[in-house]
């Protein structure tokens, strides 16, 4: 088995990728502080066409050359914008009819796995801070909080990591309705 070229994979160019029909999936970041994190959501969203990006809050925006490390260009790709407020990005997003859906543990949170989403639906996936999690006021706005399943000893994921998760598992399923 031969590893394949970066010229054979056959990707989108920037312009393509700006024209492209995107996966009916937003991404808000509340309060991330690893700017390394973000270049990796970044990065994750331009894989899966993901429709646009909120920074919120802490989140620092681009250019900067911590985010660009592992961005990789996808910042120049992938829509995004900053707000200061959370709370007020989920209230606009659901005058939109966008279904919000805080990545947490939490009570009553629907395991991942069984999370099914629906057809011309469009999602909203928030992920908090690497300490604090999602905000209370922003998991109590959500429709749905998703939670992944995980059975070791540590509490939680990175949330760079949690995004490829939840992004790649709800990408797949939309992929097959």
């Amino acid at each position: 088995m031969r590893k394949l070229k970066n010229e054979e994979l056959d990707r989108l160019e920037v312009a393509e990728f700006k024209t492209a029909e995107k996966t009916p999936i937003i991404i808000v970041l509340d309060n991330i502080r690893s700017l390394n994190n973000i270049g990796s959501v970044f990065r994750t969203s331009d894989a899966f066409l993901i429709e646009k990006i909120y920074l919120c809050g802490i989140t620092a925006t681009p250019p900067h050359n911590d985010i660009r490390k592992t961005a990789l260009g996808s910042t120049e790709t992938v829509a995004w914008e900053y707000a200061e407020h959370t709370l007020e990005v989920i209230k606009n997003l659901k005058k939109d009819k966008v279904h919000i859906c805080a990545i947490e543990q939490a009570e009553h949170a629907t395991m991942l796995n069984d999370f099914k989403p629906q057809q011309q639906t469009r999602y909203a996936l928030v992920f908090g801070n690497e300490v604090k999690g999602v905000a209370q006021d922003v998991v109590d706005a959500s429709d749905t909080v998703l939670e992944i399943p995980q059975f070791g000893t540590k509490h939680s994921l990175n949330i760079s990591v949690s995004c490829g998760v939840v992004v790649w598992d709800v990408f797949s399923k939309l992929q097959l309705l």
